[in-house]
């Protein structure tokens, strides 16, 4: 996942949205988001077995990864970092392992009285805590500037975008930025990406979860078409 809102408002009906949009390899296989362990939902990622989003329906926890930036765990001892949201939305926190077995990422950790994010650059750990607001993690971290042009772009727009009233309430406007917002895959500010590279494989935006966590509940949409922003399924109902 190379995109992660965090849109916090402790005061709202919904104190927590969190979007993800999930980019990889377009030849890697996954499936859709279904409850593939015990008491948790998210897409399975095939080749690994892990998750990039996962979320604990009775805790109203999520668990959501982004590769980071760094250096890169031994091959001999290298674990696929795609558990860490797992353990996390289970455990309520970062799990207790040994982190120099994982490629650099960066780990949120949301419910609805905020949200963690933990930091792991191939040597060192850091963590810090969402104030209320709107925030953008990328695969570079909590971009807190303008200086990322997709940052800079969408961050604003989600920031005033409304939010759904109650959890069965229509997404509004957060379906279409969620998707996109109409920009083309080469325009710099895109969230929706779409690269076809010289070997042949491609690699871009292969899916994209909206999810409003409160405490009467879930609502997961998700949608494997990442620039329709009418192709949402329902997950959770919430």
């Amino acid at each position: 996942m190379c995109t992660v809102v965090v849109s916090i408002d402790p005061s709202a009906e919904i104190p927590l949205i969190l979007v993800g949009v999930r980019d990889e390899f377009a030849g890697r296989p996954w499936v859709p988001p279904a409850e593939h362990w015990p008491g948790l939902i998210g897409g399975r990622d095939l080749q690994a077995g892990g998750t990039w989003l996962a979320v604990d329906p009775a805790a109203r926890r999520a668990g959501a990864l982004l590769n980071g930036r760094g250096v890169l765990a031994p091959e001999e001892t290298r674990r696929s970092r795609g558990e860490l949201p797992l353990r996390a939305a289970a455990e309520g926190g970062l799990p207790d392992l040994d982190l120099t077995c994982y490629d650099p990422f960066h780990l949120v950790l949301a419910d609805p009285g905020g949200a963690r994010l933990w930091h792991w650059n191939g040597a060192v750990l850091s963590e810090d805590e969402l104030p209320p607001g709107t925030h953008m993690i990328v695969n570079s971290g909590w971009e807190q500037g303008d200086e990322n042009e997709r940052v800079a772009f969408f961050r604003p727009l989600f920031a005033t975008a409304g939010r759904p009233p109650a959890l069965d309430a229509p997404w509004g406007e957060w379906r279409e930025l969620a998707t996109g917002a109409g920009l083309p895959a080469g325009d710099p500010r895109t969230m929706i990406i779409h690269h076809e590279l010289p070997d042949g494989r491609v690699f871009g935006s292969l899916s994209v979860t909206l999810l409003a966590l409160a405490a009467g509940g879930v609502r997961y949409d998700f949608t494997g078409d990442p620039r329709d922003p009418a192709a949402f399924r329902r997950v959770l109902p919430g």
